[in-house]
């Protein structure tokens, strides 16, 4: 019988520094892709055509109010800034424990610093708008997006090398 692993813990980090016992929430990036229906003579129905993919963004949030969030908004690049998601996973079934690590490059386009009351928690939400997105599983990459330089590897295999080839790149 299998069972879900299960999150047993995790830190954040920005640009190197450990946010352990900051970071609160992180919505990991979700794969959108692009896609516009097509439908001519002879089809019964529409057909999703694949453009590419849709923006990835990342929103987490931090306890507090913390100035290392003010040099990383210094950045306007697309990359300038780097986030490190890094999880421990726990097979229920086994008690082993593997290594999650997602790791993203991009721009933080929002600081919402919240509601501050008296005797109640300050937090700081965070969106950041991404440009590059690997996935590490036990060691292995299942996934690694990067915009900018047209790639776009999921299980192996780069989906974008055919295209790059084909375009001169």
């Amino acid at each position: 019988m299998s069972l879900p692993k299960k999150l047993k813990n995790y830190n954040v980090f920005g640009d190197g520094e450990s946010f352990a016992g900051l970071a609160t929430e992180v919505t990991l990036p979700k794969l959108t892709r692009k896609t516009e229906d097509y439908q001519a003579g002879g089809m019964s129905g529409p057909v999703a055509s694949v453009l590419g993919l849709e923006k990835l963004e990342m929103p987490w949030k931090v306890a507090g109010f913390d100035k290392r969030l003010f040099t990383q908004w210094k950045s306007e690049s697309v990359d300038g800034v780097l986030l490190r998601f890094a999880a421990a996973l726990q097979d229920e079934s086994t008690a082993g424990i593997e290594a999650l690590e997602v790791v993203v490059r991009g721009v933080h386009t929002e600081l919402d610093f919240g509601i501050a009351k008296v005797g109640e928690k300050l937090e700081t939400s965070i969106a950041s708008a991404l440009s590059y997105y690997k996935v590490t599983l036990g060691g292995q990459t299942v996934i690694e997006i990067d915009f900018v330089n047209m790639i776009e590897i999921i299980d192996g295999e780069d989906l974008a090398a055919a295209v790059r080839t084909a375009i001169g790149m």
